[in-house]
């Protein structure tokens, strides 16, 4: 492909609560095995855009150590490659990342030094699959200057926090605004977008040289009227995990049967790390109804409408409902856990009861097993 990629997977969402206190967005898990920002590296690998940056800044030593090895995304080739940038100290800058715009700023030789004539810039922390060849093409075909993936969502879905969009009959956006107070429309930015190499990296030095830090509001928004920026609308399956709700309802939809043929039997593929882990056991006694059981696990209770990361252990007269049990958390006896979200690594006593009745209940609990 005639492209390379740039994922933006630096910032932090304080919509997670507890949960991007100890990692970043893009590494919580998806779906018992996957970390969110398996989406979109294997969407690139799959369009085959053998040139791949991900920019990550905020509580990245997880996300790091998730992206040590390019293999497992198949970019480890004689030919472009996965590079992970981090906010460095140089002497043209000793500040972090103050914003998307500033994150492609601040390695801008990436670019420079690359050879395709396009870029594919996508979050990494949305949860799709979708051909960047398609939108490439159709890009190509407008003569746009930039494009821009959207969907449009339903009634029911609140779409205030999102950058909403309005197009004319010919698809070119007219509107962009970035989390309005109220929506004018139910179409939205998905984070994904295409540009010409050497166009981004003018508007980029522009916005350096004028101190503005955001990719959406400081160029989007901001050139709407002076660029071509078309809307590449996409109806399949697309969820952002930035809010505690959203990623709750997101890892309960891979337990619909047609999610998981969607994500895991139609081609192409999602790729992640592999871990050598046994596969599941499930003791006499134990009953697993319509839930998600990773490798490494032990089940000793019972687990309904569940999703449970690896290497959990469950005990006996334990009962699980609609909860997620994040990786290498040990429940012990006759505990009650129901409409939750139990951080990795907790150690959750005997007899313990947790219910989250006015929304998802998120549980942190101090580890006894690990000596800190």
């Amino acid at each position: 492909m005639r492209a390379i990629g740039i994922i933006l997977a630096g910032g932090n969402s304080y919509r997670m609560k507890e949960l991007s206190r100890k990692r970043a967005v893009c590494a919580m898990p998806i779906a018992g095995s996957y970390r969110s920002i398996d989406f979109a590296l294997s969407n690139m690998t799959n369009s085959h855009i053998q040139k791949v940056a991900v920019f990550t800044q905020y509580n990245a030593r997880s996300l790091n150590e998730h992206l040590n090895s390019s293999k497992w995304w198949d970019f480890g080739r004689k030919q472009g490659g996965l590079y992970v940038f981090t906010p460095a100290v140089t002497a043209e800058s000793n500040f972090w990342y103050r914003g998307t715009a500033d994150a492609i700023a601040q390695n801008l030789s990436f670019l420079k030094n690359s050879h395709e004539p396009y870029v594919v810039i996508a979050s990494g922390d949305g949860i799709y699959k979708l051909d960047f060849n398609k939108v490439l093409e159709y890009h190509i075909e407008k003569k746009a200057d930039i494009t821009v993936v959207c969907k449009d969502m339903g009634e029911d879905i609140n779409v205030e926090r999102f950058g909403t969009i309005k197009m004319n009959e010919e698809s070119r956006i007219e509107e962009f605004e970035e989390k309005p107070v109220v929506a004018k429309s139910n179409t939205i930015s998905c984070g994904i977008y295409v540009v010409r190499r050497r166009m981004l990296i003018e508007m980029i030095e522009k916005c350096a040289e004028e101190d503005r830090y955001d990719f959406v509001k400081d160029i989007l928004i901001r050139y709407k009227n002076m660029k071509r920026i078309y809307g590449y609308k996409i109806k399949e399956y697309w969820r952002n995990i930035a809010t505690v709700e959203d990623y709750f309802s997101t890892n309960m939809d891979f337990l619909k049967a047609e999610t998981r043929d969607y994500f895991f039997r139609q081609y192409p593929d999602i790729y992640s790390k592999v871990d050598d882990l046994p596969p599941a056991k499930y003791n006499p006694g134990s009953q697993v109804r319509n839930s998600l059981i990773s490798s490494g696990c032990i089940i000793n209770g019972t687990v309904e409408n569940s999703v449970i990361f690896k290497k959990a252990y469950v005990g006996n007269n334990c009962y699980i409902k609609n909860s997620i049990i994040l990786n290498d958390v040990y429940i012990d006896d006759n505990t009650h856990i129901e409409n939750c979200i139990v951080e990795s690594r907790d150690t959750i006593r005997a007899n313990s009861y947790y219910a989250g009745t006015d929304g998802i209940k998120i549980v942190v609990e101090r580890n006894d097993r690990y000596v800190i």
